[in-house]
């Protein structure tokens, strides 16, 4: 006698570089607004607030250039802020980045669901400050990974961190890696995690970068091929250079440790 299929959980996930709360419109903006990468000015926690209503209509978020409290962000941990904001029990972050006091950049975990375990990993790469934060959400292997990167801008740098990912990854069926990659999905250094992992390439190339007219699919959600991904839709969040990526994932139940 053939056995039940397995329950399927929906979850809704997101993948957002917030650009610690800047607002940037056009290119020109990186230069005459420059000082809103290392003032706390800018009025960003309006902009925190509107990412944080985006952010809780969703169950796992995976945050990119967060501040995790340094002098332009006021000393705010924003990713606490949005987790508090948004409605999210669960959150972690990964600093990576820090010059001095007066700016930092973290990545950042927001979940309804309690995980398991949550890792930092720092990322090789020519300069120092790239990293993966990876949680896990169902027991073994077997159980949901979702992990949150950035990667960096090189080709090089960036070759060394997806091998280095593809090595994490590559025993688990039910995993999800989302962020800001700086490269398309089809170039030749994402083939690494399509021969050595069940990562799968996404079925469409979805703009997100810049935000203001998006013309590269730069920001990623790749599934392996035992879930399921559907409904992907690029968002403003707030008025960072890029927009934020919602999709909606089928997971067995089996996969996951419901405690909510």
């Amino acid at each position: 006698m053939p056995s039940a299929p397995d329950s399927v959980q929906r979850l809704r996930l997101l993948s957002a570089n917030i650009q610690a709360g800047s607002s940037t419109r056009r290119y020109s903006d990186y230069a005459t607004r420059s000082w809103s990468h290392v003032l706390p000015a800018g009025n960003k926690r309006r902009a925190l607030d509107q990412i944080a209503e985006l952010a809780g209509e969703h169950d796992i978020v995976g945050l990119q250039e967060s501040d995790p409290g340094s002098w332009r962000s006021g000393f705010t941990n924003q990713t606490h802020y949005l987790a508090e904001r948004g409605g999210f029990d669960y959150w972690s972050h990964q600093p990576n980045r820090r010059v001095a006091n007066v700016a930092s950049s973290a990545n950042g975990l927001l979940s309804k669901y309690e995980p398991i375990e949550v890792h930092d990993h720092p990322l090789p790469g020519r300069v120092r400050g790239r990293g993966l934060l990876l949680a896990r959400f169902g027991d073994g292997d077997a159980g949901l990974t979702v992990a949150v990167a950035h990667l960096s801008l090189g080709t090089q740098s960036r070759r060394a961190q997806l091998s280095y990912i593809a090595e994490l990854l590559h025993d688990h069926p039910h995993a999800v890696l989302m962020g800001d990659f700086n490269c398309t999905a089809d170039r030749p250094e994402m083939d690494i995690l399509y021969r050595s992992t069940s990562l799968q390439p996404p079925s469409c190339a979805v703009h997100t970068f810049p935000s203001w007219r998006p013309q590269r699919a730069i920001d990623h959600v790749l599934v392996t091929s035992a879930l399921t991904c559907d409904n992907m839709r690029a968002m403003p969040a707030a008025l960072s250079d890029h927009l934020a990526l919602s999709v909606e994932l089928q997971v067995p139940e089996s996969a996951l440790r419901i405690d909510r």
